[in-house]
Parts: structure tokens; sequence; C-alpha cells
């Protein structure tokens, strides 16, 4: 046959209460792009698709917009109270126009490589249906909540996936032939009005986010990894104190600089703007802005973590090495860790102090100032 018209439904009008939270699991973040954004994008770059339309909550018009960004896609239409209604307006509302094939995806699948998309529409040549799955590989138990009360054969059973594909007339008529019959996919809404689904292979990175642990996830195997490097230099002067890494300890001087001068601080809050590429500390905080002046340095460290977040990404580790001759690092470590993780946000494990000498070599070995260098490996 010639090669088919295909279009592609991403399925988006649920809550997503099991998640938690306020927002629905769709419109959160996942690597900088919302969770829809990423399973519109499977299709709307896949090769074999005309068309991308998302199915959403009637409430949800100015979030979609805000988070679908520059993708070139079909208006979306609004979903119905259960999944099963919002497919079929989502099938209505193609039928004007109707492609050879369609696809049936949800939105929170937002990893699903491009092959399983190309093996379903491959499946369609032959079959009126198809759905990639995995053969169920662990055993499986009957219980009543406290005592397993028998063994489930695994022969022959297998954990569904999406997207699942289908010719567009026969899944079409399926649909309203058992509307409202609360089947539970779309494969099962095929099989009631006696069509074949052919099974092809799926893929473990095509799981649904449903917990929050699947949002993390995904977050994990989806991120980019970066990492910052910062480097900052303050000369002594008057004073009994410095400030280092966010603890004031006690000195015979001071350090000089527009702020509170904390040059662990000041390295490490660069290292941060610098893996997201947010520029240095001085274009957020001008040294010639008054407002600045004394003032604490973990502002600047919180504002450089808080830009990371907005990106949707997390601050992984922070390394920060002091270096100068005096005054000793090693009995202030454990706060000076402490105080970082609190203004990152972060476990004290992800943060790391450490500080040497340049032996006697140098301004810091001259005893005329205090320098830092830091690293910072941000997730996003």
């Amino acid at each position: 046959m010639s090669e088919a018209r295909v279009a592609a439904l991403v399925m988006a009008a649920g809550r997503g209460q099991r998640l938690g939270g306020d927002e629905p699991k769709q419109y959160l973040l996942l690597g900088g792009l919302s969770v829809l954004a990423r399973s519109l994008a499977l299709f709307a770059s896949h090769p074999r698709i005309d068309r991308v339309r998302a199915v959403i909550h009637a409430d949800d018009r100015e979030r979609y917009g805000e988070a679908i960004g520059s993708l070139k896609l079909a208006p979306p239409v609004s979903g119905g109270t259960t999944r099963q209604d919002s497919v079929r307006l989502g099938l209505e509302s193609l039928a004007n126009d109707p492609p050879d094939f369609v696809l049936i995806h949800d939105a929170a699948r937002p990893l699903t490589p491009p092959s399983v998309i190309g093996r379903v529409i491959d499946a369609l040549k032959t079959s009126v249906g198809a759905i990639p799955a995995l053969p169920v590989t662990d055993t499986l138990k009957q219980g009543d909540g406290s005592r397993v009360t028998g063994t489930v054969p695994r022969a022959g059973l297998y954990r569904t996936q999406t997207p699942q594909g289908f010719r567009f007339a026969e899944i079409l008529e399926a649909h309203r032939r058992f509307a409202g019959a609360e089947l539970t996919d779309d494969a099962a809404v095929a099989e009631a009005a006696g069509h074949p689904v052919a099974l092809v292979p799926g893929d473990e990175a095509a799981f649904k986010i449903t917990t929050a642990d699947d949002l993390e996830r995904a977050r994990r195997v989806s991120g980019e990894t970066r990492i910052g490097t910062g480097f900052d230099v303050h000369r002594f002067g008057p004073g009994d104190h410095v400030w280092l890494c966010g603890i004031r300890v006690p000195h015979q001087r001071g350090l000089i600089g527009h702020s509170d001068a904390d040059v662990g601080l000041h390295a490490l809050t660069d290292a941060i703007l610098g893996a997201i590429g947010a520029g240095d500390i001085g274009l957020h905080f001008p040294p010639s802005d008054p407002r600045w002046r004394g003032a604490p340095s973990g502002g600047f460290l919180a504002h450089a973590a808080s830009l990371v977040t907005a990106r949707g990404g997390r601050l992984v580790h922070a390394d920060v090495t002091v270096i100068c001759e005096r005054p000793k690092v090693g009995p202030h470590r454990d706060a000076m860790r402490a105080a970082i993780a609190a203004i990152l946000g972060i476990d004290l494990d992800r943060v790391s102090v450490k500080a040497t000498t340049t032996e006697g070599l140098g301004f810091t070995g001259r005893g005329e100032g205090i320098a830092a260098e830091a690293v910072a490996t941000v997730m996003l």
C-alpha cells in the first residue's frame, strides 16, 4: 500500500491526582519542558506523522498554550469526563479530514522512543490495531491485602504501553459503538468490536508517569548534566572577622568587598550561574549598585539556585576549595557545609568544602588575601 497518512492524538485531559500537588502532571517540568510538550514533540518530530493534536481539559487552554511553546500542532480539543470519552472526542475532531491511521498516546509517557512509534505504524499495514507491550517477567500474586491467596501464571501476560495505533475508520466506529462502556484502553474498545490487535515490542523507556517516584525517575533519565566552575579573590583589610562559605570566622583582618566579601559563596554562585549559562555574579548583582553594599552573599547563592529551579533543574553537587594560609578552615568545615546546604536546599552529603595553601607562594602565601574556586554540578 502507498504511504499512509498518520495522525497522533495525545491524551492530556486528566488531572493526575495520584501524583499529588496542584498542577496536573502533564504540565510539570521535565528537563526544562513540560511533560506534555515532550510527549507532543515525540510525534511532531517523527517523519511518519502528518498531524498531531492534544486532547486537553476544558479548563487548561491557557496552561496548554504556555506549555507547548513553539511546537506546530493542530488546535487542541477538549476532552470528556472519562478517558474513553476524551479519545472519542479526539477521534471525532479528525473525522472531517480522516487519516488512514491514528495513534493514541498518553501524555504521561513523554520518553517513548521513536522506534516504538515506527513499529506500531508498521503493524497497522496488516492489522486493524497494534499496541506496544512488554512481557511480564515478575511473578504475579493474588492477595487479600495481608496475605497471598494465589499465584497467577505469567505466561502470555503483557504490560501494555502507548501509542496504541489503529486504522482510523474502524477505531472511530468502535468508540462510537461502545461509548460509555468503561473499557480500560483503546485496544479493549477495538477488541470489543471484534477487531484484531497486534502486539509489537515496547520499551522500558516508555513508562508512564503516575507517581512522584515516576516523575523523579523520568527526570533522572531525561536530564542533561552540566558542570560550572567559579573563581573569586578578595584582599584583606581592616576588621576582626571574615565571612567564609556562609560562616562568620574570627580573624585579625577582614576581607574587602562590596558585599560581605564571602569569597567561597561568590565562587560557588559563579559556578552555578556558569552551569546554566546565566552569566556571572557581577551581571546579577553589579558592584556599582549600592543595594549590595555589605549584603550577605547567601542571597546571591540562593538567587543562582532559584534560576536552576526555574529551568526545571536541580543542583546535584557543590564543591568549594578555599585557598589561604589563615584563617584555618578545618574547625569550621562542618558549619560551612551545613550553611551552604541550607541556602541551596540540598542534602549535606551533596556539599563539599575543602581548604589548601599555596605553600607560602603568591598573594595568598604572603597573607594578602583569600581565593576560592568552586565546581557546581547541575541536572537540567
